[in-house]
């Protein structure tokens, strides 16, 4: 079973204003309840405390090597 989890909205506790999925692989009896798979993804982000520095590991791209992304994006369109 997988479960889709979107969050649309500031009411459904987005603080971007985007719209993802969260897809979460699930099988017979993993949880007792159903719904408890909610509070236990809750307990699991109160753990995480390291804040990640995405941009310590972002290495600028060049003109030309965003261009040659565009044109294999354009293939794929």
């Amino acid at each position: 079973m997988i479960l889709f989890k979107p969050q649309d909205g500031p009411q459904a506790g987005q603080s971007v204003p985007h719209v993802h999925i969260h897809i979460l692989p699930r099988k017979a009896g993993d949880f007792e309840r159903n719904d408890d798979i909610y509070e236990a993804i809750d307990d699991k982000e109160k753990q995480l405390k390291e804040k990640l520095d995405l941009d310590k590991e972002r290495k600028d791209r060049s003109l030309e090597e965003m261009t040659q992304e565009a044109d294999e994006y354009r293939k794929l369109l």
